[in-house]
C-alpha cells in the first residue's frame, strides 16, 4: 500500500479517493499517515502507548 505524508509547509494531507480502498481507516500519528482496508467481517484494533499509535491489528472472522 502507498505511504502518504502530510505536507509540512501547508500542514495538509491530500488523498485521492479513487486510489484508496472504498472502506478503510486513516490513522495519523506524529506526521505519519497509514491507510488500511477494513476486513469484510472482523475488527481493526489500534493499540496506543503514551498517546501514540503503537500497533494496528487486523482480526478477521466469517459468518457461520
Amino acid at each position: 500500500m502507498r505511504e502518504y505524508e502530510i505536507d509540512i509547509s501547508t500542514m495538509k494531507l491530500e488523498l485521492d479517493i479513487m486510489e484508496i480502498p472504498r472502506s478503510c481507516v486513516v490513522v495519523i500519528c506524529d506526521g505519519k499517515v497509514k491507510i488500511r482496508e477494513l476486513p469484510p467481517h472482523g475488527e481493526y484494533k489500534i493499540v496506543t502507548h503514551q498517546g501514540k499509535v503503537k500497533r494496528m491489528r487486523r482480526e478477521e472472522g466469517e459468518e457461520f
